[in-house]
């Protein structure tokens, strides 16, 4: 495995695995990886000849100077995580790597609604830097296959929309939620979580995963109002709680004109925003 700091090295690499006609995949990490992160190390893998896992901590996805300060950054950790799993290159750009003084990265490209709702609602601003820098690093990595989980729903969403309307050749992969024994999605920000959070934590799971057997029992006003109140039970701070359509994450009102639904919560654990989705159709 190898370990490149810089463009000029990563270019290199880049150009001599196509000159050979090798597969290439990509997973983009803010780093503190997890099981849910090697998960797609894997996947990547077995697709691809050569797997390229940056970890870069992307400041212009952070709405709240707070959270990109308190974001945890154990490198060292990570590295060692990344051996035998499939990993041929691990990518540490620097901040002027991805964001070159003088070139402007930024993109027109407007997702509309698909950004306006849910986490667009409480991150002002945060989807327009994860296109930035996925498309940023997509320029630099050049890979075959973009690797991305399921956890993220709402952003898989946005740059499979970015990737269809910049008619890139990138095929877009969705690995699943990876998820503890008791059901919480794994995620970096687990580990700020304190024992008694920890303890309340996969009830957000537990609490979307029965919104499957009331579809079509309940109104869907009945369920997110219910949804949102058991969450609240317990002392959590939702955000949403939203049934939506799966592809244009607009909530919907009769499950059986859609063929895709999905239901996405946000709630705060004390001072830990926690995000999972389920998806209940088909």
């Amino acid at each position: 495995m190898l370990i490149i700091k810089n463009n000029a090295g990563l270019q290199v690499f880049i150009a001599a695995a196509q000159k050979k006609g090798q597969r290439i995949g990509f997973v983009p990490t803010m780093g503190a990886l997890h099981e849910g992160h090697l998960a797609l190390v894997r996947h990547a893998a077995s697709l691809s000849d050569i797997v390229v896992c940056s970890i870069f901590v992307n400041p212009t996805q952070f709405n709240d100077p707070s959270d990109l300060e308190k974001y945890p950054r154990p490198i060292t950790r990570d590295i060692h995580l990344l051996h035998n799993v499939g990993c041929t290159v691990v990518y540490l750009p620097s901040v002027d790597d991805v964001y070159p003084p003088g070139l402007n990265t930024s993109m027109r490209l407007k997702p509309g609604p698909l950004s306006e709702v849910m986490e667009g609602e409480f991150r002002p601003g945060h989807f327009a830097g994860v296109m930035q820098v996925v498309n940023r690093l997509l320029d630099l990595v050049t890979p075959d296959y973009l690797i991305m989980g399921q956890k993220d729903y709402q952003q898989v969403a946005i740059i499979r929309f970015m990737l269809q309307s910049l008619k890139s050749t990138v095929e877009l992969v969705v690995s699943p939620t990876i998820r503890e024994k008791d059901g919480l999605a794994m995620s970096s920000r687990n580990v700020r979580l304190t024992k008694a959070w920890r303890s309340h934590a996969p009830l957000i799971h537990k609490t979307l995963s029965l919104v499957r057997g009331q579809l079509n029992q309940k109104t869907l006003q009945t369920i997110e109002k219910e949804g949102i109140e058991a969450l609240e039970e317990v002392g959590f701070r939702p955000e949403y709680f939203r049934v939506v359509d799966g592809e244009t994450l607009q909530q919907i009102k009769d499950p059986s004109h859609h063929d895709h639904i999905v239901v996405c919560t946000a709630a705060w654990a004390g001072d830990v925003r926690l995000i999972d989705n389920v998806i209940l159709k088909p």
